[in-house]
């Protein structure tokens, strides 16, 4: 498969199984956003997210040239770290339901796909000329700005309750 479809198809694939994940799981079973001792969780999460909506849309719509290509590899490093460290947290602080168990393995592979055909994409560009390069991958360019702009909301709406968590834990 080309490269101009893998990648968007692996974030859109990404994009859904976070999107599930969080909604079924994070808020519907287990309720992250109101139990104060999932603060430190849900801050991770807003990183998590706020990441993840940019590297949607980013690669959705540009080719990152040059020492541009850098920011994205910061995003992607960052988006792993960060998805080792709420598997840390989040084994220490609650016994995760199984399909949470489940679905993360699949993030985890995915974005470990993710990393496999976008480091070679990150070396191509950044030994090009430094410029944001405009790409349209279709309907995958659009289907990728949904769950950018749903990720990027549900951060703001994390950091939010993040915010109310903290208040209350020193409130206690």
């Amino acid at each position: 498969m080309d490269t101009e479809i893998l990648l968007p198809s692996l974030l859109l694939m990404q994009g859904v199984i976070g999107g599930l994940d969080t909604l079924f799981n994070h808020e519907m079973i287990v309720r992250l956003p109101h139990r104060t001792e999932s603060r430190t969780e849900i801050g991770i999460h807003v990183l998590r997210e706020a990441i993840y909506g940019v590297l949607f849309l980013a690669l959705g719509w540009r080719a990152w040239h040059g020492v541009y290509a850098a920011f994205i590899c910061v995003l992607l490093v960052a988006a792993i770290l960060i998805d080792v460290i709420d598997e840390l947290v989040e084994n220490r602080t609650r016994v995760l339901p199984q399909n949470e168990r489940m679905l993360h393995f699949f993030l985890i592979l995915n974005l470990g796909f993710i990393t496999f055909v976008l480091v070679p994409t990150l070396l191509d560009w950044s030994s090009r000329a430094t410029v944001l390069t405009r790409v349209n991958h279709g309907l995958l360019s659009w289907s990728l700005s949904a769950p950018a702009l749903a990720t990027i909301g549900w951060s703001l709406r994390d950091f939010f309750a993040w915010r109310r968590l903290r208040r209350a834990s020193s409130n206690r």
